[in-house]
């Protein structure tokens, strides 16, 4: 009898061991997971700030093509009025 209760007792400490043993790792697990939950918000808060700067250097360079466009557009117009002026001057030359 005697010996059935020491196994009995042996069986026990192992289970408690056991128990503990799983806690810690469950504890350590847990602590990783919510560091990896940590990361990967990390993660997407910095994916979503690359998307809203591609964004909006997406938009500052139609941005820059439209000025650009616009630029040359009043290049050829200043070019236009120059010759426009060139020629009243030369009547105006001419009446004398």
């Amino acid at each position: 009898m005697e010996n059935s209760f020491d196994l009995l007792e042996e069986k026990v400490r192992r289970a408690a061991d056991l128990v503990r043993r799983l806690r810690k790792e469950n504890k350590a697990l847990e602590e990783d997971l919510a560091k990896a939950r940590g990361r990967i918000d990390a993660a997407e808060k910095s994916l979503q700030a690359r998307e809203r700067d591609k964004s909006s250097s997406e938009d500052h360079a139609r941005e820059l093509e439209s000025r650009e466009r616009e630029l040359k557009a009043l290049r050829r117009d200043r070019e236009e009025v120059k010759g426009r002026i060139a020629r009243i001057v030369e009547v105006l030359e001419g009446l004398d």
